[in-house]
């Protein structure tokens, strides 16, 4: 197995890996490491079954299960189809899944250490890729902020709600959204997390405080609160801590989701197919202990 780094902020390649025939446990802890140093890995040119692409997600931790949406693969809930295919009237997948700047399951008790997606059809116009997928780095933008800042917010909270991503995408136009039910409200119910959290990969700070599910900044009165997020919010957004991957099909793209926070770029129509799969692992295991195996 081989790591082949960007050179950006962000991302590296993955290469001389088949994952269809499972990691040793020496590929795992590189994948692992790999993963704390660049923050998105591209394993390229796979062609995985979708149980073995969710027995992959699962050497890293338990998978979560979307509550608000049944678009899945058949018999593996926990497997999300992300899609803006419609076959027989009826949508594939889900068309609208991650455009706007997010930390997937920042809204949960338990958080997310990585997405991992597989490319099967990706847009093309005129031969230029489309849908890209873009990330901020966390490590970074920490490091970035101001002492003052910093000192300001050692210690504090912010509250993360799965509606209010929701609610943004469902008022989107044409979007097939409906409301989130009581029983799905119940079940996700706003959770306050660290502002600033200590990466179990890294052991380095990071800012874990997204645009998509942050409300409020808890302790603080609400003007004060709504300007120290605004200014969280800019912050993040510098030009040196982007990096944007360009999907090919067959790409395994797998990145850190408690070190970034992304974008799915909507750029392409209705009748240019996107189709990936997409499994989300939950930071259940105790990577300390295995890094310093």
């Amino acid at each position: 197995m081989k790591v082949v780094p960007s050179g950006e902020t962000l991302g590296a390649r993955i290469e001389e890996v088949d994952l269809s025939d499972g990691l040793s446990d020496a590929d795992f802890v590189s994948v692992l490491r790999a993963l704390g140093e660049h923050g998105v890995l591209c394993f390229p040119d796979q062609d995985l079954e979708t149980e073995d692409f969710a027995t992959f997600g699962r050497l890293f931790g338990d998978l979560a299960v979307n509550i608000a949406n049944d678009l899945h693969a058949p018999g593996l809930p926990e497997v999300m189809i992300l899609s803006n295919m419609v076959e027989d009237g009826k949508p594939l997948g889900l068309a609208d899944a991650g455009q706007g700047w997010h930390t997937d399951q920042s809204y949960s008790h338990e958080v997310a250490l990585a997405n991992i997606l597989i490319a099967d059809k990706v847009p093309r116009r005129g031969g230029k890729v489309l849908g890209n997928t873009q990330f901020l780095n966390m490590h970074a933008a920490y490091e970035g902020l101001p002492d003052e800042v910093k000192d300001r917010l050692e210690g504090k909270t912010a509250m993360h709600d799965f509606e209010k991503f929701w609610e943004v995408m469902r008022k989107r136009p044409g979007s097939r959204r409906q409301p989130m039910t009581a029983e799905q409200k119940a079940k996700k119910p706003p959770v306050s997390h660290p502002i600033f959290r200590t990466h179990p990969l890294t052991g380095r700070r990071v800012l874990y405080c997204n645009p998509g599910y942050a409300i409020r900044i808890d302790g603080m009165d609400a003007a004060e609160s709504d300007e120290m997020l605004e200014f969280l919010f800019a912050h993040q957004m510098r030009d040196d801590y982007l990096y944007a991957h360009n999907w090919t099909e067959g790409d395994v793209l797998m990145w850190d989701n408690i070190g970034t926070v992304h974008n799915a770029v909507a750029d392409y129509g209705p009748d240019e197919h996107r189709y990936m799969r997409r499994v989300q692992v939950m930071a259940t295991r105790d990577y300390e202990s295995i890094l310093g195996a």
